[in-house]
């Protein structure tokens, strides 16, 4: 009589094993695609950074520098140049010309005609000694 309850233990120790291999299993499916949903929603959340539209009027600045070309105050912060029209800035094209001390972060290195240039947010550099100017390429 003994041998008939020692079977249905091991029956239901096997039942078990099993019921716990399944759980795991489902866990690690649910991880693996909560995983691919957190990697295919930081791929779309990529910035796109570009030049604003020139005329775009804005109230403030972070940490401007101002630099003086032909008699006209700019004003420079993370790559885009700004003009002062009373308490407040307009976006403006990069003047030609202008010198720089150091280049945004972000700015990618462009060869063009065996000649090395850098180019942020579509505004084009070279170095000129210990400078970058603004040029037209």
């Amino acid at each position: 009589m003994i041998k008939p309850f020692y079977n249905i233990k091991v029956i239901h120790i096997e039942t078990i094993k099993i019921h716990n291999m399944k759980s795991i299993q489902t866990i690690l499916v649910t991880m693996a695609l909560l995983g691919t949903i957190l990697a295919t929603n930081a791929q779309t959340t990529t910035v796109v950074r570009v030049y604003p539209k020139h005329g775009t009027v804005v109230k403030t600045i972070a940490n401007p520098r101002v630099v003086v070309h032909k008699k006209t105050n700019y004003y420079y912060a993370d790559g885009v140049w700004y003009k002062a029209r009373g308490k407040k800035y307009v976006v403006t094209a990069a003047p030609r010309g202008i010198k720089v001390s150091t280049l945004p972060r972000g700015s990618k290195v462009v060869y063009r005609n065996g000649r090395r240039f850098y180019r942020y947010r579509g505004v084009w550099y070279k170095k000129r000694g210990r400078n970058y100017i603004v040029v037209n390429v």
